[in-house]
């Protein structure tokens, strides 16, 4: 027969067992070290760009000589040092997930010195100008924190590698965006597909700890502010579609392109780019300075104040800032600058929506930026759930759930026909070239091969 749960059993069973508590002490404890270390990571990443910004005030002709100079020095402390730490940080967690990846292979993609080697090496690229974000970082940052706890932890305590490595992602994105709801989901769809039963409770509560040292650092606040949305009806029917429309096919664009570049399809440029990586990256930092120059520096850096200029409807971007941005976001990719693309993602979808409301004369002009946000950064990640979660918490948008949700979907859906999912590609292709070989074949010597050959199938069997 079940028997009701005896509640002061269960209590007394549940004090009585201190390693168990100092287990989820631990557990605890590294989550707040990891989002304090992200928001270390925050006030860096603003301050090296802010320098960036006085270098670029002084004359605008330099950045042609300190973004490829930049460009080329971090491509190459990058590959001679820390060469887990390219790109954006998210694959390498998702590939550090991968139960094909040997345990002892981990260090490749997660670590202290990864870590610390991606909060420098990402700050440096925005002192450079580059167009790269801290949040995709952010992942690899707190989840090489999150699984330096395993050492601590006893040997039943239950919590695994795989669970720690999920809460430090999920904390690091949640303490970048100031967005915890953002952490937990993303945990779900992007990291892990599922929590594991045992200690789910646990990883959910190290991803709101390490999103709260953002809270309370920050301040309760949005990432941009709060929108105004004037009161939906069917004429925001048509525009709202060509927003998520065209960020399905732009994202999916996008996606698809990065992808051929980071996996190394075989082609002139990518053959250059493994033969002279650091000269490879200095002509690409060339190539993102003129870019900078032709649009009077608006697609320098991770993009934020471009979008809160849109929101508050003083956005001064040129007209083809969605065209260009998207050009400087790949180069920076393919230079192999570690940094991330969701805020510059975040920035072309914004630069998509106001397009679209200024095309269409529209008055709801944050509200289309917003959707475009969501719609252009769920065609990039083919996420759909975190990307429309983390735009509502980033502008306050809750009266605009359906909204966001709607074009979010839609944009993925979009996108799956165009491409692969960009992280789960990158992680698959880092997990290949990081797994050992399968072993040869063992081949008989010839003369024995050529002895059984001669044996009828008869007298074999017998």
């Amino acid at each position: 027969m079940n028997r009701e749960p005896d509640f002061f059993q269960n209590v007394q069973a549940e004090l009585s067992n201190g390693r168990v508590w100092l287990d989820r002490a631990i557990v605890l404890a590294y989550a707040i070290i990891a989002g304090l270390c992200v928001v270390g990571f925050t006030l860096l990443s603003e301050r090296t760009f802010e320098w960036f910004e006085q270098v670029n005030g002084l004359n605008r002709w330099l950045v042609l000589l300190w973004i490829p100079a930049w460009t080329a020095g971090i491509v190459w402390l990058t590959r001679r040092h820390f060469a887990g730490a390219a790109g954006s940080g998210i694959p390498q967690v998702m590939a550090a997930l991968d139960p094909a990846l040997p345990p002892a292979r981990t260090s490749r993609f997660v670590s202290l010195k990864l870590t610390f080697g991606k909060i420098g090496l990402s700050s440096a690229g925005l002192l450079a100008g580059l167009s790269v974000g801290r949040e995709g970082p952010s992942v690899q940052v707190a989840a090489g924190i999150m699984q330096h706890a395993q050492r601590w932890l006893g040997p039943g305590s239950g919590i695994s590698r795989h669970a720690l490595l999920v809460a430090g992602g999920a904390a690091g994105l949640a303490a970048a965006f100031n967005a915890p709801l953002a952490g937990v989901v993303f945990a779900i769809e992007e990291l892990s597909r599922k929590l594991e039963s045992r200690s789910s409770g646990l990883i959910i509560a190290a991803i709101v700890l390490g999103g709260l040292m953002a809270v309370s650092t920050f301040g309760n606040l949005t990432y941009f502010g709060v929108i105004r949305v004037p009161r939906l009806s069917w004429e925001a029917l048509m525009p709202g579609l060509m927003v998520a429309v065209t960020c399905g096919l732009l994202g999916g664009l996008f996606s698809r392109v990065m992808a051929a570049s980071l996996t190394g399809v075989p082609d002139r440029f990518n053959q250059w780019r493994a033969r002279y990586p650091v000269r490879f990256a200095a002509a690409g930092g060339l190539a993102i300075a003129v870019i900078g120059i032709v649009t009077g520096g608006a697609t320098f850096g991770a993009g934020s104040a471009a979008v809160r200029h849109m929101l508050e409807g003083q956005a001064d971007v040129p007209e083809f800032y969605v065209t260009l941005k998207f050009m400087a976001t790949w180069l920076t990719a393919w230079c192999g600058v570690p940094g991330g693309i969701f805020a510059p993602s975040l920035s072309i979808g914004a630069g998509v929506g106001h397009n679209v409301a200024a095309l269409t004369g529209s008055d709801l002009s944050a509200p289309l930026i917003a959707m475009g946000m969501a719609s252009f950064l769920a065609a990039v990640t083919q996420a759909p759930l975190t990307s429309f979660i983390i735009v509502m918490e980033m502008v306050d948008g809750h009266v605009m759930v359906l909204s966001l949700m709607a074009s979010a979907m839609l944009a993925s859906l979009i996108s799956r026909m165009i491409s692969r999912p960009l992280y789960t590609t990158l992680a698959e292709h880092m997990v290949a070239l990081a797994a050992p070989p399968p072993p040869p074949v063992q081949e008989p010597p010839p003369a024995e091969a050529a002895e059984a050959d001669a044996i009828p199938p008869a007298r074999a069997h017998h």
